[in-house]
């Protein structure tokens, strides 16, 4: 039975500027929460807000976790309204039916993958060097999209192996999704999806260990199920790569008409 956790952490504790700062750090804290170690169940997370006084973190596990850890380490612990949230995920999945809308949330690591990059990082270089000396054939490399119209391109072009589309917006200007976000003579209308963060995450597993760069865009707007099953699969495996750092967590909530309906 999968569960869906919201964990407030207080960001003036230095346990919690720590774990933060580092999504490794934050993911083996995570992990902590679950009873049955190792760990071999899916867990997908997600820095849901970050302010000076207050940020939650998103937590989708497979089995009942408890965040009694984090709470001491980081959050407020015996506060009022501190304590984590935990919702078993089951009735949502069972809503979800071809042609129902939601909306979503997402925040994901869009990449492509090259066989040379234009700008290779030190390791990028090594394993070039490495597969050219011993002749082996050399795997692609990944490489961040960067600008927001490839960002949402990406998600679009994923989208229906995902099991959802993303209907156009009913108010908005048309954009070329090839070009920029400025309507021209080619555009179509604009998809009910918007960007509402992009970040650059720097940070290193260990102290002398190599340094990690994600680039991150957080997606909002709404979607139409398209695959009941494959939209399922999405919710509990995530879409994309870099789960392990709080990418790919895709999340639902009832359209506002919905709610007034229900």
């Amino acid at each position: 039975m999968p569960y869906l956790s919201k964990i407030a952490l207080n960001p003036r504790r230095r346990a919690a500027v720590a774990l933060l700062a580092n999504p490794h750090r934050l993911h083996a804290a995570v992990l902590a929460g679950l009873a049955v170690q190792p760990v071999t169940e899916r867990v997908l997370w997600r820095q849901e807000t970050s302010t000076p006084h207050r940020a939650e973190i998103l937590v989708l596990t497979e089995s009942r976790p408890s965040w009694q850890h984090l709470v001491e380490q980081a959050g407020w612990p015996d506060a009022d309204g501190a304590e984590p949230l935990i919702a078993d995920y089951t009735p949502l999945l069972q809503r979800l039916a071809r042609g129902r809308e939601f909306a979503f949330r997402l925040t994901a690591n869009p990449v492509q993958t090259v066989q040379r990059p234009t700008k290779p990082s030190e390791q990028q270089t090594q394993r070039m060097k490495t597969a050219a000396d011993t002749q082996e054939k050399r795997r692609g490399f990944r490489v961040a999209h960067r600008t927001a119209a490839h960002q949402i391109t990406w998600l679009l072009t994923r989208a229906e192996r995902h099991g959802f589309t993303i209907p156009a917006a009913s108010t908005g200007p048309a954009i070329d999704l090839d070009t920029s976000f400025a309507p021209g003579p080619s555009a179509e209308p604009a998809p009910a999806v918007s960007l509402i963060a992009r970040d650059t995450l720097r940070f290193s597993k260990s102290k002398d260990g190599p340094r990690i760069t994600l680039s991150t865009a957080t997606f909002q707007g709404r979607l139409r199920v398209r695959d009941p099953e494959a939209l399922r699969a999405a919710l509990l495996g995530g879409i994309g790569p870099s789960k392990g750092y709080g990418q790919g967590l895709l999340t639902l909530a009832p359209l506002p008409t919905e709610e007034r309906r229900g």
